[in-house]
């Protein structure tokens, strides 16, 4: 999934440690081998200067956006949408609308 979103390996040099970039943005993924998926989740959020465009290559890539996530402005000042990864952990995105 993270390279339909154009993410690229920056550096695994650990076992059980993932980083991957895009620009200037980097994810940092580590196993957590007592984490039960079935009893628990994840959720990201990431701040991002262009959610527009962010969320325009997400659509043009087939990425799917979460039923409920689609691009919107929030009551708390934040432009947002969200994703949920093959693990269904959501991702969200946002930009500050001030």
């Amino acid at each position: 999934m993270y390279g339909n979103l154009f993410f690229l390996l920056f550096l695994s040099t650990h076992d059980h440690y993932l980083m991957l970039q895009k620009d200037d943005l980097q994810l940092h993924f580590f196993e957590f081998k007592n984490l039960v998926p079935a009893e628990n989740y994840g959720q990201i959020y990431i701040r991002t200067t262009s959610i527009e465009n962010l969320y325009n290559t997400f659509i043009e890539n087939k990425v799917p956006i979460h039923p409920n996530g689609n691009l919107a402005e929030k009551p708390w000042g934040q432009k947002e949408f969200s994703i949920l990864d093959p693990d269904s952990n959501l991702i969200t995105f946002g930009e500050a609308m001030n």
